[in-house]
């Protein structure tokens, strides 16, 4: 019995230690699942209203084209009526009734409508418009998504540099604290190390918040929630762009760009719709045919009258014909309508050359950031190197007297300033690229697919926000 009892105390203790084993594997937090920036766009396509507005706005366009082909197709109606006519005669006094009705098709194909080419024209110009316009969205999101995503692992940078820098400068304020408390230094020193570490607390505070303002806005790009983001690795190439010619990047811009094609459809548009509303003036000709059937009141023909036209059954009556129609005078809505395509035709043609001037300075401008980024990366990396050199010596100018602590926090200072200024150029670099591409037309995902193959989940903000060869010590 003995043996038994403890055989069931030891049971029940087995029982509950696996019991909490699991109800403690249940808690534990699943491990965060870094995105990259691809996964990223893929949502972005799939959620983001502007994209999904943008389609419809196309869906829309392309109706233009079979509602002006409509125009010089032929128009095939039918009708149908019945009427009850009540006649009353006063000399001599009489009411007769007659009941009618009637059914038909009528056929009418044009045969020369000017208005109407024109149209149909100015129609297609429309609808290429349209699909490059949608286009254009298209590349905008892809340059938003690469803006959105970067922007925060330049603001997780940026928390890491300031979560650094607040660390030095309290290691700082400890350590003149102590040197005031062992009579070694006076109290002003202690009190500006503590001031330089309680402005770098307020700034990292401000750090955060830009790193949660920055998961936001991916979070309205996309309608998706994101924990964590995958982060690039320092091994990126950083090279100038081919040719190295800003000249030849306009001509590339001004021959591709996609806004400016879908200009040029715009005007062409405006152009065909000057010349319809100027056919307005012109005479239409018209083929129609016609068939009707019913009964002989419908017709006119009675079963009572003593007269020729005494009909008393049911009656078919069929034309076919050529009509021509010439405007005369419309109170002047015509001349007006081509007064108002004219003066919209001017107002695409300078919406165009302005679209063109810009295109050109965008060109221009993202070339020359380019090639400003590569330097300022260079020459920041090396201020970098020469800063923390600086702040050692410092350090051991002011443990020999020879500086003070504003000299040591000057120092500290600089350097995370270098450092923050380093990563903001890296993604400068990445973003003035892609613009470059999106302004001369030919940013694609696939630039997004080959940004992705250099971001990595292991990357850390914390400690990879410098090159693994540069350590802040």
């Amino acid at each position: 019995m003995r043996l038994l009892s403890r055989i069931s105390i030891i049971s029940s203790i087995v029982f509950a230690v696996s019991m909490n084993a699991m109800a403690g594997n249940h808690n534990v937090d699943k491990p965060t699942v870094k995105v990259g920036l691809l996964s990223v766009y893929y949502d972005a396509v799939d959620n983001n209203s502007d994209l999904a507005a943008a389609k419809a706005q196309y869906e829309v366009k392309q109706e233009v084209v079979p509602q002006a082909k409509a125009g010089l197709l032929p128009q095939i109606s039918g009708s149908a009526d019945y009427k009850n006519t009540r006649t009353a005669l006063d000399q001599p006094p009489n009411t007769m009734r007659r009941n009618s009705y009637e059914y038909g098709v009528s056929l009418t194909q044009p045969i020369f409508r000017v208005d109407r080419w024109f149209q149909l024209q100015a129609a297609y110009a429309t609808d290429e418009q349209a699909k490059l316009n949608l286009a254009v969205t298209e590349q905008q999101l892809i340059l938003q998504t690469a803006q959105v995503y970067f922007s925060i692992l330049q603001a997780q940078d940026d928390l890491a540099a300031t979560k650094a820098e607040e660390k030095a400068y309290k290691r700082q304020a400890d350590e003149a604290l102590e040197r005031f408390k062992l009579g070694l230094a006076d109290k002003t020193n202690y009190l500006q190390a503590q001031s330089a570490y309680d402005m770098s607390r307020s700034s990292r505070v401000t750090a955060e918040k830009s790193v949660q303002d920055a998961f936001q806005a991916l979070t309205t790009l996309t309608d998706r929630h994101y924990d964590a983001v995958k982060g690039i690795q320092h091994t990126l190439p950083i090279t100038a762009p081919i040719p190295n010619n800003a000249q030849a990047w306009v001509d590339k811009a001004i021959e591709q760009n996609i806004s400016l094609k879908a200009g040029f459809y715009g005007v062409t548009a405006a152009e065909e719709t000057v010349k319809q509303r100027k056919s307005g003036h012109a005479p239409t000709v018209d083929f129609v045919a016609s068939y009707k059937r019913g009964d002989n009141d419908a017709f006119n023909f009675t079963n009572t009258a003593t007269t020729a036209a005494r009909y008393g059954a049911n009656v078919s009556q069929s034309s076919v014909g050529v009509e021509l129609q010439v405007p005369i005078y419309s109170g002047g809505m015509t001349s007006s309508q081509a007064r108002e395509a004219r003066s919209a035709l001017m107002m695409s043609e300078h919406e165009q050359e302005s679209l063109r001037r810009k295109v050109v300075q965008n060109t221009t401008d993202y070339h020359r950031a380019i090639n400003a980024d590569i330097e300022q990366i260079k020459a920041l990396r090396e201020t970098i190197i020469s800063s923390l050199s600086a702040v050692d010596a410092t350090k051991i100018g002011f443990q020999a007297g020879t500086n003070d602590i504003v000299d040591v926090l000057d120092a500290q200072r600089r350097l995370y300033d270098a450092v923050r200024n380093y990563n903001d150029a890296r993604y400068s670099y990445i973003l003035d690229v892609l613009s470059l591409k999106q302004v001369v037309g030919t940013l694609s995902p696939e630039d997004l697919q080959a940004l992705d193959k250099f971001l990595t989940a292991s990357y850390v903000a914390d400690k990879d926000f410098l090159p693994n060869d540069i350590m802040i010590r």
